[in-house]
């Protein structure tokens, strides 16, 4: 009898959607790599935009925790108030009218707790589930990097922003390729990086 074939994890505009979870301006002088990870999922939603993939954005106890930060660009998004950990209870109308939804790219904070509810919800739904490591993080790196392997062990993909959009563009040849791969924004953290995937960007 031949085993289960193990989910490849291929990620697709047309089957996905992009999870900003809680970077709200309380947390800005409180979370590892703040600016890096609000920089990153910036860099996704825009993508995400180019290439007419969905994106949701929660915020966790707003009143208390104050407004989505403006570097992350998410005008035109309404934020969905929250109190739940998990982002799904709130976004359930949402994700019950994407019937061809199958995975989900979570971007956001904190790792140990509003990711990782999040995370468990959506599995538990049956849907894949695409942690951007380098826009996840936590007020301790080992709160960060004991969720990610959690997360991991519970059957989430760990990927980088990088990795995704490259999924997602899938070829040098399409039309967005020289906007996806801007090189003003920084790659994983790194200054601006000339292409090398076969279409110049200058």
């Amino acid at each position: 009898m031949a085993a289960a074939r193990t989910s490849l994890g291929r990620v697709l505009p047309g089957s996905s959607i992009l999870f900003l979870c809680d970077m709200q301006e309380r947390f800005r002088h409180s979370i590892v790599y703040f600016p890096q990870i609000v920089s990153v999922a910036a860099r996704m939603l825009r993508v995400a935009r180019l290439l007419q993939v969905p994106a949701l954005l929660t915020e966790q106890y707003p009143q208390g925790l104050g407004p989505t930060v403006p570097e992350l660009g998410a005008e035109g998004l309404q934020p969905v108030s929250k109190t739940c950990f998990s982002m799904v209870p709130t976004l359930q109308r949402e994700l019950d009218s994407r019937p061809q939804l199958q995975s989900v790219l979570l971007c956001g904070i904190e790792a140990q707790v509003c990711i990782l509810h999040t995370t468990l919800d959506l599995l538990e739904r049956g849907l894949q589930v695409h942690i951007v490591v380098d826009a996840c993080s936590s007020r301790s790196q080992v709160d960060r990097l004991t969720a990610l392997a959690r997360m991991r062990q519970s059957g989430a993909f760990l990927s980088t922003s990088e990795g995704l959009i490259m999924q997602l563009v899938r070829d040098a040849a399409h039309p967005k390729f020289r906007e996806v791969m801007d090189p003003g924004v920084p790659l994983l953290g790194h200054p601006a990086q000339e292409n090398v995937y076969g279409r110049g960007v200058g």
